[in-house]
């Protein structure tokens, strides 16, 4: 057994339960260092991991890395999704509006502000505020790996879901007050013309394409030494503090992987890219913020 992958998904399937470590970890008859130890990839029981399961209502399967993994909350499977990137070589991207981890501090700083503000206006503020900065941690240590690994990307981005958010901004299923609402849409226009930049210059190790028609659901590709993974999210970035709906789900099984590295090759094919993406990028911004 991979106890460090064990540890992983034990996080995330926390994240996912709702429970804090120390509710799981009395239920469990631990203190909770050594749940935290768990976490961390220290050799844990089978019987344990049986007991583990009983309690976040999961297969033991899942938290042996076995099967597909689903995930109802942003935050766990964001949490997921950036244990698989800590060992990816490759990603393909197909669908959203930005990939993430070639966005600005503008990006950043709008989302930050959209969910503080958010945060504000929920019946349990403390709580609220408290998943938005761990969200935003999740983003930044994210974002801060693909510093340190970089990982190659190719990314073809939605065109619907660009013109999506320089009509309505970062951060836009939240309720914010104008003020935030429009530093939200300027904060998206600096993210597109960012874009367009990017498909002109092609930094190294990264490349973007658009898609003219939206993808029936957004997909990553991710590709490590030893293993390849599928992460189906309905989650975008900015929704990850949010009361999102919707389930996503990551598998490392054959066929997934294959399945969606054709339907990823063939995306690219049709993508704009370069000059002609740029220019239609620009066109967008045009068109929505006469």
């Amino acid at each position: 057994m991979r106890f460090a992958d064990i540890g992983q998904q034990l996080r995330a399937y926390r994240l996912e339960s709702g429970m804090r470590a120390e509710e799981i970890a009395a239920r469990l008859g631990v203190s909770r260092a050594a749940l935290y130890r768990y976490e961390k990839g220290e050799v844990i029981k089978l019987d344990t991991i049986r007991r583990l399961a009983e309690l976040l209502k999961i297969s033991p399967l899942s938290l042996l890395g076995i099967g597909v993994e689903y995930f109802s909350r942003p935050l766990a499977f964001q949490e997921r999704l950036r244990q698989v990137e800590e060992q990816a070589d490759q990603i393909l991207q197909v669908g959203g509006a930005v990939c993430y981890q070639a966005t600005t501090e503008a990006f950043d700083g709008a989302l930050a502000e959209a969910w503080a503000e958010a945060a504000d206006q929920a019946p349990e503020r403390i709580a609220a505020r408290a998943a938005a900065d761990q969200a935003m941690g999740l983003l930044a240590a994210r974002k801060k790996l693909h510093q340190s690994r970089r990982a190659n990307i190719i990314a073809m981005l939605s065109e619907t879901a660009l013109r999506r958010m320089l009509m309505e901004g970062v951060a836009s299923g939240a309720g914010l007050s104008e003020r935030t609402r429009t530093r939200c849409r300027l904060a998206a226009r600096t993210e597109a013309e960012n874009i367009a930049a990017q498909m002109e210059s092609v930094p190294i190790g990264l490349q973007l394409g658009l898609l003219a028609s939206e993808p029936a659901g957004n997909f990553l590709v991710l590709r490590g030494r030893e293993r390849a993974h599928v992460c189906l999210s309905p989650f975008a970035p900015e929704m990850t503090s949010g009361a999102a709906i919707g389930v996503g789900s990551i598998t490392a099984a054959d066929e997934a992987v294959s399945a969606h590295q054709r339907v990823a090759e063939a995306a690219w094919r049709d993508a704009l890219k370069g000059a002609a993406a740029a220019a239609r990028v620009r066109d967008l911004i045009r068109e929505t913020t006469r």
